[in-house]
């Protein structure tokens, strides 16, 4: 399947609505969160410790299949004055990688500041440094897939 730039063209190669994924891709680990059927709530699902990038995509193929996955959004970790640096292009490398095994269209979501919305969260509900540790990724990855979400319906919205 292809990978897609905007929110607009990934929306158009979507058709129906199913669950999506969120990615929050990383050095030593990928965070996984999946949407409803509805795309309205995007929800934390697991923190994928990386290997090999088969193993890896082994594993999210699996994730994807048991949740019936009809797309993928990838957190685009651009810096701060909008630029891409090395970090997106690991991120563009594996998003290509993944297209080529997995017959799902690919999003971007810029992710500026998920990681830390995400640590505010869980400091606000008063979790131990060790817990927030665990679950840092895959929060992560469920605020970049809320905000691709929130888009998308607003677009449905507007169409």
């Amino acid at each position: 399947m292809a990978i897609y730039e905007s929110i607009e063209e990934f929306r158009a190669a979507l058709g129906r609505r199913a669950p999506l994924a969120g990615l929050d891709f990383g050095d030593k680990t990928i965070g996984v969160a999946i949407s409803d059927g509805i795309w309205s709530v995007a929800t934390p699902r697991e923190t994928v410790r990386r290997k090999k990038f088969g193993l890896d995509a082994d594993r999210l193929d699996a994730i994807f299949a048991g949740a019936g996955v009809g797309g993928i959004i990838i957190g685009l970790p651009r810096n701060m004055d909008g630029s891409e640096g090395p970090r997106c292009q690991k991120t563009r490398a594996f998003a290509r990688n993944l297209a080529a095994r997995c017959d799902l269209p690919i999003g971007f979501w810029d992710e500026r500041l998920s990681t830390v919305a995400a640590e505010r969260a869980m400091l606000e509900a008063d979790m131990s440094r060790k817990r927030r540790a665990e679950l840092i990724d895959h929060v992560a990855a469920s605020y970049i897939l809320q905000g691709a979400l929130d888009r998308l319906n607003h677009l449905d919205r507007s169409a």
